[in-house]
């Protein structure tokens, strides 16, 4: 199943066409793209017995993020070993870094994203798992089972702001207008062969910049969720953003950095693409 935010109405992908949910259901769920994690286990049981209508034609420029507003976003750093040296770190042995994105900077997955005026802005691709039932001390056997769905995440990164002062703001820098592109929607799990192993791949105006497997995480989506819902609760519609492999311009030399007029194209096997044009 594949759950798509189009024009800000929650709706059914099926076959390159959008069902809209609201008329679908005659009224049973409402267009709020977010609302519905809160009643997953309903949703899905609904969607998988329901007769759905063949659907419309659509512009995935008119996509907004599956999960536009969740309660919390959850980002991991370093939890690639390629990233990890590429950046100058050693590999994690506990938990990864974790830090926020600011719900403001999300967006959908065709976008064009302003430039911060004297910045350094990075690119990061990385799998977004996005949670369907609260999942508490939830052990890694039973992670996958809390996960509504995953898509294509972009972790756009403003290095100066980001390293700056005496404790990096990771958060802030993260956070700009435009720097959370989420989609191009969200797909269940069932709908991967193996989901722990998808590749990952990132271009600059066609130019392959990074290009990975999710196998390669340090801490897998089971590994992460049970993790992280030791210490917080994670909600119905939650976002983690799980990290991203090595090939960011930070970790390269000379370093590279995202230009006015380049598009970023962010793929992941199974899922599709986000696609972000920059400008000054």
């Amino acid at each position: 199943m594949r759950i798509a935010n189009l024009s800000g109405r929650l709706a059914l992908i099926s076959d390159s066409r959008a069902i809209d949910v609201e008329q679908a259901s005659a009224g049973l769920f409402s267009a709020d793209p977010q609302a519905v994690y809160d009643r997953w286990e309903e949703f899905r049981s609904w969607a998988a017995q329901a007769g759905l209508p063949a659907g419309t034609a659509f512009d995935a420029a008119d996509l907004g993020s599956p999960v536009p507003a969740p309660r919390q976003l959850l980002a991991i750093g370093l939890n690639y070993r390629d990233h990890a040296s590429e950046s100058g770190f050693a590999a994690p042995e506990g938990l990864p870094p974790v830090f926020t994105k600011f719900v403001t900077s999300i967006t959908g997955p065709v976008t064009d994203v302003a430039l911060p005026e004297g910045g350094h802005t990075d690119w990061e691709v990385e799998l977004v798992a996005v949670i369907g039932t609260r999942a508490e001390n939830v052990s890694e056997a039973a992670a996958w089972g809390h996960v509504a769905g995953l898509a294509v995440g972009q972790d756009l990164s403003e290095r100066i702001t980001q390293l700056a002062g005496p404790i990096p703001q990771f958060s802030l820098g993260k956070s700009y207008p435009g720097f959370a592109p989420i989609g191009p929607w969200l797909v269940t799990p069932d709908e991967f062969e193996n989901p722990d192993d998808l590749e990952l791949r990132a271009t600059i105006d066609g130019e392959e910049v990074q290009k990975g497997r999710t196998r390669d995480l340090i801490f897998s989506v089971p590994a992460l969720i049970a993790g992280l819902s030791a210490v917080t609760p994670l909600l119905p519609g939650d976002v983690i953003f799980t990290g991203t492999p090595a090939g960011v311009g930070l970790g390269r030399d000379p370093q590279r950095w995202l230009k006015a007029g380049e598009e970023l194209v962010s793929t992941i096997e199974g899922i599709g693409e986000l696609r972000q044009r920059f400008t000054a």
